[in-house]
Parts: structure tokens; sequence; C-alpha cells
């Protein structure tokens, strides 16, 4: 799969798994590509703010729909947001390594979702970066 079209920064991104801890990926993420400059949305239930910005507890409540969903949630929460992409008419999903299941990745193909697996969205975002 190709990342370019995933690491656009015109592309709006929800974070799937957000976390206020500074020590985990879901909030690594989320700040990077905050700073990086992308418009992002933090999703998380456990929460109603990430820092100053509003988290939502899902995709059906974010003010825009998303180009890309980054998740950094355990595989069987990964499915459940598979299927809410579909239903969501959400076309491109990140799982973020350790959040993929065989599942999810399946159920993407079969309905049309692109997906990238088993890599980093914020190191593949570096990288592109370099070479841009």
């Amino acid at each position: 799969m190709e990342t370019n079209e995933f690491i656009n920064k015109n592309n709006i991104i929800a974070v799937v798994g957000v976390s206020t801890n500074r020590d985990k990926w879901g909030w690594k993420i989320y700040n990077e590509l905050g700073s990086a400059g992308f418009r992002v949305y933090p999703i998380n239930p456990k929460y109603n703010k990430i820092g100053k910005d509003i988290c939502y507890p899902d995709l059906k409540s974010l003010p825009k729909k998303p180009d890309v969903v980054v998740t950094i949630v355990p595989p069987h929460v990964t499915e459940k947001i598979a299927r809410q992409c579909r239903d969501t008419g959400i076309n491109k999903i990140w799982m973020q390594p350790g959040s993929e299941s065989e599942d999810a990745i399946i159920f993407c193909k079969n309905n049309n979702i692109k997906i990238v697996a088993n890599a980093c969205f914020a190191v593949n975002m570096m990288e592109k970066e370099i070479s841009d």
C-alpha cells in the first residue's frame, strides 16, 4: 500500500486510542501529528479532553468525517473500528503496530477500505518529510 495518500497534510485524521498519558503511544502519535500540522481528532470514550482539545467518544461524534483513521487500540477494538469506518464511509485505516488483526485486515479488504498495518504513522511521516 502506498502510504503517501494516508500521510497527506490535507487529510483529516482521527486517532483512536489517544491517551492523556504522555508515555503512551496514543499520546505520542496524536501529539506528533498535531505538531506536524495535521488536522487531527482525538477519539477515546474515557476522556472529555486531551490537553485543550475536545476528545470524542467515537467516529460518529466527530464534527467532520476524517479521511484517515489511525488505530492505537487492542486488535479486537480495531475490528469494531473497521466496521464503524465502513458504516460512516471512511475508506482509509492505519493500524499501528499491535493494533492490527487478521480479521480487521480481511474485513477492510472485503469492504474496499484501504489499510496500512504494522507500520508507525509518525515514523513514516518523518521519512516522507525527509524525502520531500
